[in-house]
C-alpha cells in the first residue's frame, strides 16, 4: 500500500479507486454514490470532520466530481461543503497594540471597520474587506495577517471570497497550475478527474480493436513510483488496457530540437524569449502579461509533439497523456490543440485506478521504454528545459549567445516578468515552470519530496541516446505542426 502525503491526497485516491472499481463492474455510478460515501467513510465515528455525516457528504461531492460532466471551463473548482474549517478572520489586532493617538489603522480603513476602545484598536470582522491597509500602516506591526493556505500559494492571486466568506476561484486569473489544490489542508479545492472518461474509452476501443488507445507518460514519471522499476510502471499502464505506453520525452527531444532553432532564427528581433513548455507558465503571461505574447516560444509542448507523432504513425489512435499536472487538463482544450490529445489525467488518478484493477507494480514484468534522450527526460524538473535546449543548441552547431533565466515557480515567474516587461532582464531565455521544482512538483504529483530531483537524473541516465538530436534523428517530422496558434 502506497503511504500518501496527507489524508487529503489519500481521500482523493480513495474516491477515484472507488468510482473505477464500481465502473468496471458496470454499476450505475450516480446511483452509488451514497454506498462509496458509506464505503469510504464506514463510521461510527468520523475521521477529520465534526460528523460522519458530514464527511459522507463531502465525500458524496467529490464523487459527483469524478462521474459527472464538468460544468464551466476551468477543471479547478472549489467544493463548498468543505471550505469552512480555515481561520475566516484573516486580520486581527494582537497584543503588541499600544493604543497610539495616531489611530492610523482607523483612518486608512475604508470601511470604517476599525474601533478604538478601552485605548486599543479592534476590528469588526463583520465590516473588513481584507484588504490589509491597517497592517500596512500600523507603527507597531501590530496586526498579524493569517493568510488561508489556498491564498498563499495563488501567486496568480486567482483566490477570492464571497459574502460567507467562502473560497471561489477567479477563472479570468486562474492558470489551472493546481497549488490551491495541493495546499488546501481540508481538500476543498478539487481539479476534475477524468478516470471514468479513460475507462470508457479503453472500453469502446473494444480491447483496441475499434481504435487504438494509447498511454503517454510525462517525464516526471521517473520520481513518482521509485520502489519498482520504470519498465514495470509502463508494463502496469498497459495492464489497464492501453495498447501502447510511450513516454512523453521523446516528445520533449523534438520540441528541444526545434526550440532550438526557433530561439536562433528569432532572438535577434525579440530579444528575448521564453519556453512554452508549461501550460500554467504561458496562461499567466496570456492573461497578465498579453503585450508579452510575441516573447513565448511558438513550439508545442511535448505532450503535443509526440501526440502528434502517434497520430501521423496510426490514424486510428486515441491519446491519454498521465502525468503530475492539472494545467494539462486545460492545455488540450485549447483552439489550435483540440483533438490531439483526447484525454487527461494524472498519477494521483493513475495510482487509483491501478489498485482498482488489483495491478501490482512490483509484479509486473518489464516493458521497454522507448528511446528519448538524458536531456529529454530532464524536461521534468526545473531547469532541465534550458539544459536540453542548450545542448540542441551546441550539437547543431547554432552559432548564438544563450543566457537563460530559470525561473522556479510561479512566485519566480511573477518577479521575473515584471522585470522583463520593464526592458531590465538580464538575459535572453526564460524557462518558465509554475511549479515548485518543476513538473516533478506538479499539483497532481503522488511525491514531493526533495530527492525527486536526483530521481529525475537517475532516469534520464538510463537513455541510450546521448542528447536530443540524436534521440531525434530518425523520426519523420515533416507532418507535424510543431508550431502554436496563439
Amino acid at each position: 500500500m502506497r503511504k500518501f502525503e496527507s489524508n487529503v491526497q489519500y481521500m482523493k485516491y480513495l474516491v477515484n479507486k472507488e468510482v473505477t472499481k464500481r465502473h468496471i463492474k458496470g454499476e450505475n455510478l450516480i446511483d452509488e454514490i451514497g454506498n462509496i460515501a458509506e464505503t469510504i467513510v464506514p463510521g461510527p465515528k468520523p475521521m477529520t470532520r465534526c460528523c460522519i455525516y458530514k464527511e459522507r457528504h463531502i465525500v458524496e461531492e467529490r464523487a459527483k466530481f469524478v462521474i459527472e460532466p464538468l460544468k464551466g471551463d476551468n477543471v479547478i473548482h472549489i467544493l463548498r461543503s468543505a471550505c469552512d474549517e480555515c481561520p475566516i478572520d484573516r486580520y486581527v489586532v494582537t497584543e503588541a497594540c499600544r493604543g497610539c493617538l495616531a489611530h492610523k489603522c482607523k483612518e486608512v480603513c475604508p470601511k470604517n471597520a476599525i474601533v478604538i476602545m478601552g485605548q486599543r484598536a479592534y476590528i469588526n470582522q463583520q465590516l473588513c474587506i481584507e484588504c490589509g491597509r491597517c497592517k500596512s500602516v500600523c507603527p507597531f506591526n501590530a496586526i498579524s495577517d493569517v493568510q488561508r493556505p489556498c491564498i498563499r500559494s495563488c501567486d496568480a492571486n486567482a483566490i477570492v471570497f464571497d459574502e460567507e466568506k467562502k473560497a471561489y476561484i477567479d477563472d479570468e486569473k486562474c492558470v489551472s497550475c493546481g497549488a490551491c489544490v495541493y495546499n488546501c489542508p481540508f481538500g476543498a479545492v478539487v481539479d476534475k478527474s477524468y478516470v471514468v472518461d479513460v475507462l470508457d474509452l479503453i472500453k469502446n476501443s473494444e480491447k483496441n480493436t475499434k481504435y487504438k488507445v494509447y498511454a503517454i507518460v510525462a517525464p516526471a514519471i521517473g520520481s513518482q513510483f521509485t520502489d519498482v522499476k520504470i519498465e514495470q510502471v509502463i508494463n502496469g499502464i498497459e495492464k489497464i488496457g492501453f495498447h501502447h505506453a510511450i513516454e512523453v520525452a521523446l516528445g520533449a527531444d523534438i520540441v528541444a530540437c526545434h526550440e532550438a532553432k526557433e530561439f536562433a532564427a528569432t532572438i535577434e528581433e525579440r530579444q528575448w524569449m521564453t519556453t512554452s513548455c508549461c501550460p500554467a507558465f504561458v496562461k499567466y503571461i496570456q492573461k497578465t502579461y498579453p503585450e508579452l505574447m510575441s516573447h513565448v516560444s511558438g513550439s508545442v509542448s511535448p505532450m503535443i509533439a509526440i501526440a502528434q507523432m502517434i497520430r501521423s504513425l496510426d490514424e486510428t489512435a486515441k491519446v491519454v497523456f498521465i502525468g503530475p499536472c492539472t494545467a494539462k487538463k486545460m492545455e488540450i482544450k485549447e483552439d489550435d490543440l483540440k483533438g490531439i490529445v483526447d484525454i487527461v489525467i494524472t498519477f494521483e488518478e493513475l495510482q487509483a485506478m491501478l489498485d482498482a484493477m488489483d495491478i501490482d507494480l512490483s509484479k509486473c514484468e518489464e516493458t521497454s521504454l522507448d528511446n528519448a534522450s538524458y536531456y529529454g527526460r530532464l524536461f521534468a524538473r526545473s531547469g532541465g528545459v534550458t539544459e536540453a535546449v542548450k545542448q540542441a543548441i551546441e550539437v547543431l552547431g547554432i552559432n548564438t549567445t544563450f543566457q537563460p533565466v530559470k525561473c522556479d515557480g510561479l512566485e519566480e515567474v511573477v518577479k521575473t516578468l515584471k522585470v522583463a516587461s520593464f526592458g531590465k532582464l538580464r538575459g535572453n531565455f526564460i524557462e518558465g515552470m509554475a511549479c515548485k521544482g518543476g513538473c516533478i512538483g506538479g499539483a497532481a504529483s503522488l511525491t514531493h519530496g526533495t530527492k525527486d530531483l536526483t530521481e529525475v537524473d537517475k532516469y534520464g541516465k538510463l537513455s541510450k541516446e546521448e542528447n536530443s538530436v540524436q534521440a531525434t534523428r530518425i523520426l519523420n517530422l515533416e507532418n507535424l505542426d510543431l508550431e502554436r496558434k496563439y
